[in-house]
């Protein structure tokens, strides 16, 4: 069964107008994960909000959004308030600016989405904004309020769709030049260069999402197994012979990086 839509809306240009759907484009439903429970009568644990001075608990209906201003001073704020701040961009994603797709960073970008049409009537205005974005290598951004916050978006032209970015805001993101400011900025060594990019070529393969598998899922699903089968658990593996010892800091890199190109070479040839 498809996933529910996140979000239904209009995809709106100028005059233009179309119905859309959107749809997270990443998922963590196939992650592990567990529920904290009584250990001794096996039960779910429930969380509530309680008061801080009063210790009592505290209804739903009693919660409320404060902006702290000093100690023990709030500014309260209604849910009707912050639901009118962007009240305009609740159900429609206008855009009014575009940019080069390659001005726009990888840093700026945050969650990704796939937006799609939501009604065949409106499948001509998508495929012409979309169509016309991707002709000039350009992208939309607008706004749009996802779970009662506004959100500065990217549209981009993605084969058949298009792929919605929430980005980042202006404050999020830190200057790199105050982390860099320490690195050496004189250039690479030109004899170490080749050997290095020698290295590179051979170890050069194409993207596959299994080069960014997760480990500890796979491990943890095998735990799971083994005591859904009431297994006992697996011992820890017994060291052989003295603890292996942590690599010494290479002193010379032009021997170091010889040393990976004929390691390299050899175990091609075998």
């Amino acid at each position: 069964m498809a996933p529910r839509p996140h979000w239904k809306g209009y995809l709106k240009l100028s005059l233009v107008t179309c119905p859309v759907q959107m749809m997270p484009a990443t998922s963590e439903n196939e992650k592990v994960r567990f529920h904290t429970l009584n250990r001794e009568t096996q039960n779910r644990v429930v969380s509530h909000f309680v008061d801080s001075v009063t210790g009592k608990e505290v209804k739903d209906e009693d919660e409320v959004k404060g902006y702290q201003r000093g100690e023990n001073d709030y500014v309260i704020l209604e849910d009707e308030e912050l639901e009118n701040v962007a009240l305009d961009s609740t159900k429609t994603i206008d855009i009014n600016v575009f940019a080069p797709r390659d001005s726009v960073e990888w840093i700026w970008l945050d969650t990704p989405y796939y937006l799609s049409p939501d009604d065949p009537v409106g499948q001509e205005a998508f495929s012409v904004i979309r169509d016309a974005m991707a002709a000039e290598n350009m992208v939309g951004i607008s706004r749009l309020v996802i779970s009662r916050r506004e959100r500065a978006v990217m549209l981009e032209p993605r084969g058949k769709g298009i792929v919605l970015w929430t980005l980042r805001y202006g404050d999020e993101v830190r200057d790199a030049d105050t982390y860099f400011e320490r690195v050496d900025d004189e250039p690479a060594d030109s004899e170490l260069m080749p050997l290095v990019q020698q290295l590179i070529k051979k170890q050069t393969q194409h993207w596959s999402p299994k080069m960014v598998s997760d480990p500890v899922q796979d491990k943890l699903l095998d735990i799971i197994e083994a005591k859904k089968k009431q297994m006992k658990k697996p011992a820890k593996a017994k060291s052989k012979g003295k603890e292996t010892e942590a690599p010494r800091n290479v002193i010379n890199i032009m021997d170091a990086l010889r040393k990976s190109v004929e390691s390299e070479n050899r175990s091609r040839r075998h």
